[in-house]
């Protein structure tokens, strides 16, 4: 066994660990580029587990997933989940069309444990991780490709509703039914976390409220080096994490609250600047490590030998996910705006796309041993899948009605003018300060602490 190398501060860690943590980077950085190779026709979430398997044990054996990283995953798995809950828009789940997203996710997946429970002769647990791997959707995966695949408003909006109920009907089934607790006393844990991280979300405005400087010091470290705003972030996420360990439920599940509240709390005029620092935190490293060392741990020659059971739980999504969301938006009135058929089946491919949750579950029912890691593999591979094939379909699918696409360029156009503005207003206020003159500095894109609950 390799020596532990010394580190300036005087931690101990394995050449092993540093140098798995090399490759992980590496891979993390390559799957973009992979991803713009392609026309981004395979988004770069493939790649991170492709990579991952290419360089994980199983194949090249260049890196491991072990307790050197292990940190750094399950914060990549707390910021997945904390974006997922941050896309989450009440007002949409509570219209007569988030109603029937609703209605039809249970429907599925009813369905799909009934199916999985005559499967796997009657083994619950087992059961209940098949329907929610098979009836998630992977809305933060499916955002960018939305935005670019030139989709009308009604298809983007009903992808939006599908896809938050994809994401918390899962989640939240995951933490009722796969706790280690009996089910009611496990409800009963779940509504005594709710209040907790409730109380939680009023903390903001009680601490501003009985020590008022405290706002004037975070705006004021906002969009310097101190980073208050994403620091409260990380703590955010970390006590609700903790909490959810502490109460012994799903960490994904305290990921996911912290999102939530972290919508309500910030204004909307504030909501894109902060979205584009999530982003920056998530997407940086924490998310690709996590993607990248579960791909580790996919088992090839699994997924080598049952190619053909592969496909057929790809399928199985695609029936179970997307089929009732095509026949309750052809038969019935959801209110989604949506009437062509060939939206209809646009959504219902996007809707049926998923691999994050799936991911995640197989996370979880691989450490209690629910299901073996063969399943594992072939559930994940399934769902890439499914992330690799439904969008590109959909795309091919004539829409009626399509949506102007969002061009890279306009993209750039936009971050310039933000970036000049940003710039003006810096120096203007420079200017004022430096000749002893009070400014009130001018409206932008700039994220302003104060927007967060702590005016």
């Amino acid at each position: 066994m390799p020596e532990p190398l010394v580190l300036a501060a005087g931690a101990s860690v394995t050449p092993d660990a540093i140098i798995s943590m090399m490759w992980i980077s590496i891979a993390a950085l390559t799957s973009p580029l992979l991803s713009y190779l392609v026309r981004k026709k395979i988004p770069a979430v493939v790649f991170l587990l492709f990579l991952g398997v290419v360089i994980g044990p199983h194949v090249l054996n260049l890196a491991h997933a072990d307790e050197s990283n292990a940190m750094l995953r399950e914060l990549g798995l707390g910021m997945l989940f904390l974006l997922a809950g941050w896309e989450i828009e009440p007002e949409a789940m509570r219209g007569r069309q988030g109603k029937w997203a609703s209605t039809t996710w249970v429907f599925s997946a009813v369905l799909a444990f009934g199916a999985a429970l005559l499967m796997f002769a009657g083994d619950t647990l087992a059961a209940v991780v098949i329907a929610v791997a098979v009836t998630s959707t992977a809305m933060g995966t499916l955002l960018p490709v939305i935005k670019t695949a030139g989709v009308s408003q009604a298809v983007r909006r009903g992808v939006l509703v599908h896809g938050a109920v994809g994401e918390l009907g899962p989640i939240f089934t995951m933490a009722l039914l796969l706790s280690t607790r009996s089910t009611w006393l496990t409800l009963v844990v779940l509504l005594v976390f709710m209040g907790g991280a409730l109380i939680i979300a009023f903390v903001p405005r009680t601490v501003a409220a009985i020590a008022p400087w405290i706002g004037p010091a975070v705006r004021d470290g906002a969009s310097h080096t101190a980073q208050t705003v994403m620091r409260a972030v990380i703590v955010l996420l970390t006590v609700l994490m903790a909490m959810a360990a502490v109460f012994e439920l799903d960490v994904v599940l305290g990921a996911f609250a912290a999102g939530l509240i972290l919508r309500a709390l910030v204004p909307a005029r504030s909501r894109k600047t902060v979205e584009a620092r999530l982003d920056v935190m998530g997407y940086g490293l924490l998310i690709p490590v996590f993607f990248v060392t579960s791909g580790m741990a996919i088992e090839v020659a699994e997924v080598v030998r049952a190619p053909m059971i592969v496909l057929f739980c790809a399928a199985v999504i695609l029936v179970a996910r997307g089929l009732p969301i095509f026949l309750t938006e052809r038969f019935w009135h959801t209110g989604s705006g949506i009437s062509d058929v060939r939206e209809q089946a646009q959504l219902a491919l996007y809707a049926a796309t998923g691999l994050p949750i799936i991911v995640a579950v197989t996370e979880i029912a691989l450490s209690r041993e629910l299901i073996d890691a063969a399943l594992a593999s072939i559930l994940v591979a399934a769902g890439a899948l499914t992330v690799l094939v439904f969008p590109i379909v959909a795309q091919a699918i004539p829409s009626p009605r399509s949506a102007p696409v969002e061009s890279n360029e306009c993209l750039e156009a936009v971050a310039r003018a933000e970036d000049q503005e940003f710039r003006a207003a810096s120096a203007e206020q420079a200017q004022r300060q430096a000749t002893g003159k009070k400014h009130n500095p001018p409206r932008s894109s700039t994220l302003e602490a104060g927007d967060i609950t702590l005016d």
